[in-house]
């Protein structure tokens, strides 16, 4: 009975954990819109440091920054580095080496994580 119980929680577990990533592309008029909640484990200071990365004729057009757990005026200071994918087509982005924003270094690390997942997820899984 324990088997069985183990093995229909495992089978709901896989199964929501596949719905969640194949819903981690959106389209909106002609932008595809890749959140890396579900996609990418990247992890800031505090936890998790998910974004949307808003892509439009195989060019990054803007990368939103999801709420997270990091000391806002530290993740504020790393954020300022996602400006640096925008306007590069998904492979250019996908190759940056971008260094981290000092005293903000774990969060840094983590959205440059979430950005080139998000963008290789999109890359293999686009429309």
């Amino acid at each position: 009975m324990k088997q069985r119980t183990l093995l229909i929680a495992l089978c709901s577990f896989l199964l929501m954990s596949f719905c969640v990533s194949k819903n981690a592309i959106k389209y909106e008029k002609g932008t595809a819109v890749v959140n890396t909640t579900s996609i990418v484990k990247a992890r800031g200071f505090q936890g998790k440091t998910p974004v949307k990365i808003y892509i439009r004729n195989g060019k990054v057009q803007k990368i939103v920054a999801l709420p997270n757990l990091d000391t806002p005026s530290v993740f504020a200071q790393a954020e300022t580095l996602l400006k640096k994918f925008v306007g590069k087509s998904v492979d250019e982005a996908e190759q940056m080496k971008v260094d981290g924003v000092s005293g903000a270094t774990y969060s840094s690390k983590a959205l440059i994580q979430n950005v080139k997942g998000g963008l290789k997820y999109y890359r293999e899984n686009k429309k």
